[in-house]
């Protein structure tokens, strides 16, 4: 029988009978804010010369990242797809443009995906980039490192090089990049029959002298102080603050904004963005509030951004 993953500490689950509650309204209702109901800004993303100290990170909408430095470019959970679901449901459609297509982004080095859910794993689009790939890429795919669990999908739908990595484990993907794969607390599914087959994780990447994290899709975990104390700083997170609402559904998978820097402390960044926000309608709060709920927090380095906007992130200064 295949494995089955879960989290090796107890917390809420949800069954699908709490969501068909949750999509009847039958469950507990949860007033709205003041926040607009808008999808977050956009701009369009700008090919630029990665730094030579350090590294560019850009936000392409919900929870996929560019990332550019040591040498390679990476790409975190890329969805190009204009609904996040096997067919075109309208209410998970894209609400924000893309700030470039696939083809856009010229060769990538590797993918680094956190778990299957469609928001975050486009197989069509991972299909793509391996058009266009460095010439040192033997086989024609782009390189593709998973939690564990998800190597025998992927290679049954074509793809050829795929490393799983555990939790806490880790592997070099350049000479002078290694990447990390930390807990989170979510599930996976991408059919009714194959639910936590595979496991989650977030990834900390680290080259020249800069720590980046992607945090994954997770609620709230005690485990987030073990990742900092384990890992220690991190220069650039990347940390979800939105789909959270209703609380009584969607607490064990998806961190408030408030939870979300109780992770920003714990895990020791210096600075982050938000994510998993604005760009897809997911849950049930606004979606212009999290990022509002976010700025009244008032936390210096935590910061929210347009889809399509990139950042600089310098190695971190002795002194500091």
């Amino acid at each position: 029988m295949k494995k089955r993953f879960g989290h090796p500490w107890g917390h809420e689950d949800h069954r699908v009978r709490d969501v068909l509650k949750w999509k009847l309204r039958l469950g507990p209702r949860e007033e709205r804010g003041d926040a607009p109901d808008m999808p977050a800004e956009w701009m369009p993303w700008k090919a630029a010369e990665p730094p030579k100290s350090g590294w560019r990170v850009s936000w392409l909408g919900h929870s996929s990242f560019l990332l550019e430095g040591g040498g390679l470019r990476i790409l975190v959970d890329p969805v190009f797809a204009d609904f996040c679901a096997p067919f075109p449901l309208p209410g998970l459609k894209r609400l924000v443009p893309l700030p470039c297509g696939v083809g856009d982004i010229g060769p990538v080095d590797a993918v680094l995906l956190t778990h299957s859910h469609y928001d975050h794993m486009d197989l069509r689009a991972l299909r793509r980039l391996g058009l266009d790939v460095p010439l040192w890429v033997p086989e024609g795919d782009v390189p593709l490192w998973v939690p564990e669990g998800h190597e025998a999908m992927l290679r049954k739908r074509g793809f050829s090089q795929v490393r799983e990595i555990p939790w806490f484990g880790s592997d070099a993907i350049s000479q002078r990049v290694r990447i990390t794969a930390t807990p989170a607390q979510h599930f996976t599914a991408r059919t009714p029959w194959d639910r936590n087959r595979g496991h989650w994780c977030g990834w900390r990447i680290e080259g020249d002298e800069v720590a980046l994290w992607h945090a994954g899709d997770s609620g709230y975990a005690p485990v987030f102080r073990e990742i900092g104390d384990k890992l220690g700083p991190v220069d650039f997170g990347m940390i979800p603050i939105g789909a959270y609402a209703p609380r009584w559904l969607m607490k064990p998978m998806h961190m408030t904004p408030e939870e979300a820097v109780a992770v920003f402390h714990e895990t020791r960044c210096r600075r982050a963005v938000g994510m998993h926000w604005g760009t897809f309608r997911l849950t049930d709060e606004p979606m212009g509030e999290p990022p509002l709920r976010l700025s009244r927090m008032k936390v210096s380095g935590f910061i929210t951004g347009k889809v399509g906007e990139s950042w600089e992130v310098s190695p971190m200064d002795p002194a500091e």
